[in-house]
């Protein structure tokens, strides 16, 4: 691989994008010479801040690359970089499109395998597979097998923590509390555990520790404000920090507790303990956080709702699982975070 430039494609989600880091690390560590172009969003260019030899290559579906027109001429722009491979890493119609432009002109295009159907198998209602699927860096990695760059996750290394936030400096660089980053929204009601039950978690981790909320938009900057004024040991990131910023501080953590969502995936990156609360989706689809024993993960009593997972998304629930969250206890949030913190 020397001297070679790979083209990488993900469009979204950020805990989807955030999980090509891993990869990317493992692609540096044994390829060292290699360059990435990384093609993406504007709003996830910070998760890529660690690497060198990197070039972010920031997409605009709004204007310039909006519709087929925008595609061919998002094409137009790409193939003007001396790149000797294309790792297609989201495997939806705009990625597809590009790969019929790009294998027209020539150009050695791979695309992720989703494992689709067996996703359909794992969240069906009658006969339901249940079984693990293999996880999205898995499936992210095996496009750089294609591309002839096979690359080793079992042994991961991460970065060196950046400095604290400066704002968080002054108050909190003399506190001798364990730090517990808390990040209770998701994108589908299904994958949130219940408000009320999380004010209860930290209620009673906040005595003992300093709590730092993580959300993004102004209906859960309000909510955490709440919270925020309510209790002395928590701290609301919202508003306050840069997302490069809020990466910054998860590395500092002793313990996240998140969703099936980004900001999981972005803590885990840093290298420390994360704990998932599964709702209407499961571990199985592949999408734990990366480097987390699968006990990190609290999950629904499949005894009692068999048809979980309901979906990949989170964004079924069937009647009659409208509370089932809520038999994941206040209690065994807080013995588990505590365990988790030793």
């Amino acid at each position: 691989m020397k001297n070679h430039h790979l083209l990488l494609i993900r469009f979204s989600a950020l805990g989807d994008v955030a999980m090509t880091v891993p990869v990317i690390r493992s692609l540096y560590h044994t390829y060292p010479d290699l360059k990435i172009t990384f093609v993406s969003r504007p709003y996830v260019a910070p998760l890529f801040a660690e690497f060198d030899n990197f070039d972010f290559y920031p997409t605009d579906f709004k204007n310039r690359h909006s519709g087929i027109k925008g595609l061919w001429t998002l094409f137009q722009e790409l193939k003007k970089i001396p790149f000797s491979g294309v790792a297609d890493l989201h495997g939806v119609l705009r990625t597809h499109l590009l790969g019929v432009f790009f294998r027209i002109n020539g150009h050695r295009f791979v695309t992720i395998d989703k494992g689709r159907s067996e996703k359909k198998a794992l969240i069906r209602k009658k006969s339901k597979k249940f079984q693990p699927l293999t996880p999205s860096v898995y499936r992210y990695a095996d496009v750089f097998r294609k591309l002839g760059a096979p690359v080793a996750l079992e042994q991961p290394e991460f970065p060196e923590k950046n400095e604290i936030p400066k704002q968080l400096l002054t108050l909190f660089q003399n506190s001798e509390k364990k730090w517990i980053g808390i990040a209770p929204f998701a994108a589908h009601p299904g994958k949130m555990y219940p408000l009320d039950l999380m004010q209860q978690v930290i209620n009673f981790l906040q005595k003992d520790h300093q709590i730092f909320l993580f959300g993004a938009g102004d209906k859960e900057k309000e909510r955490l404000k709440i919270w925020e004024k309510a209790y002395e040991n928590v701290f609301s990131t919202v508003g306050k920090m840069s997302l490069k910023e809020e990466i910054d501080l998860m590395a500092h953590l002793d313990l996240m507790i998140s969703m099936d969502s980004a900001n999981g995936h972005l803590a885990a990156n840093t290298g420390i303990a994360v704990l998932t609360l599964w709702g209407m989706t499961h571990p199985f689809c592949g999408f734990a956080p990366f480097n987390q024993p699968l006990d990190n993960g609290l999950t629904l009593d499949r005894n009692i709702f068999p048809l979980i997972p309901t979906s990949v998304y989170g964004n079924s629930i069937p009647k009659g699982y409208e509370a089932a969250f809520r038999s994941i206890t206040p209690k065994k949030v807080i013995e588990k975070s505590l365990e988790l913190l030793g």
